[in-house]
């Protein structure tokens, strides 16, 4: 794949046109209650320095924890949004977040920093940059996943950090662009810093056991047998 034809599949997705459609929106009514141009850069500063601790967050101690699966109320959620993606890390499908879950997030990360910094003209330009910058985090995601291989060696180090999460041990290097707060939290390792896989890279522990437990997940995936499918997906392991 080139990168021509990556970002061509990039921009096929409905979720990259509703960011952007939202931006333009966001952008638009900051301008009708304008903040000051200090208030508007320090709104989109602050959306661009909080985005990538709010993701390592949500990553690690929501979409990697167990509860989610445990309770039918948000087994649902938890296997479109982040157990289907470990499943089968290359599907186009689930390679975007859920528009469902994004789009809050993105306004509850945003929104009310922007306000208390300058108002509506503020908080909706904080609006507009988390949403671009989730255009960017998803284009990245793109590049980790799908079969493009970065010429640029910075690059080039995200995507093996991140396949090295899916492919080798989940429980650690969750930044997608930025691994700063893996770094300040001692999750960031390198592939052969941790000579053992973990065995429940793919299926996020929701195993045979888990299924009989909890069978919301497997109800809703009748024909993925946690262990069998992650037991072939090690096989095509990269």
């Amino acid at each position: 794949m080139t990168l021509s034809s990556l970002t061509v599949a990039f921009f096929q997705h409905h979720a990259v046109w509703t960011y952007l459609l939202l931006a333009v929106v966001s952008a638009t009514l900051s301008g009708f209650r304008p903040s000051t141009l200090l208030q508007t850069g320090a709104a989109i500063l602050a959306a661009g320095l909080i985005y990538p601790l709010i993701w390592y967050a949500l990553h690690r101690w929501v979409l990697h924890s167990r509860w989610m699966f445990k309770s039918p109320l948000t087994a649902s959620t938890w296997k479109r949004i982040h157990y289907d993606h470990h499943m089968d890390p290359h599907h186009l499908e689930v390679l975007f977040g859920a528009l469902y879950t994004t789009l809050p997030t993105i306004v509850l990360a945003t929104v009310p920093i922007g306000w208390l910094i300058g108002g509506l003209g503020a908080a909706m330009a904080a609006l507009g940059a988390g949403l671009l910058i989730t255009c960017i985090y998803e284009f990245v995601h793109c590049v980790e996943h799908l079969p493009y291989k970065p010429r640029n060696r910075f690059l080039a180090n995200m995507k093996a950090r991140h396949l090295a999460h899916h492919f080798h041990d989940e429980n650690g290097n969750y930044g997608i662009t930025n691994f700063a707060w893996d770094g300040l939290f001692g999750t960031l390792y390198e592939r052969q810093d941790r000579p053992y896989k973990s065995p429940t890279v793919f299926n996020l522990g929701y195993d045979e056991e888990a299924a009989r437990r909890y069978p919301w997940v497997g109800k809703l995936s009748p024909d993925l047998v946690p262990v069998r499918v992650a037991a072939r997906q090690r096989s095509r392991d990269v």
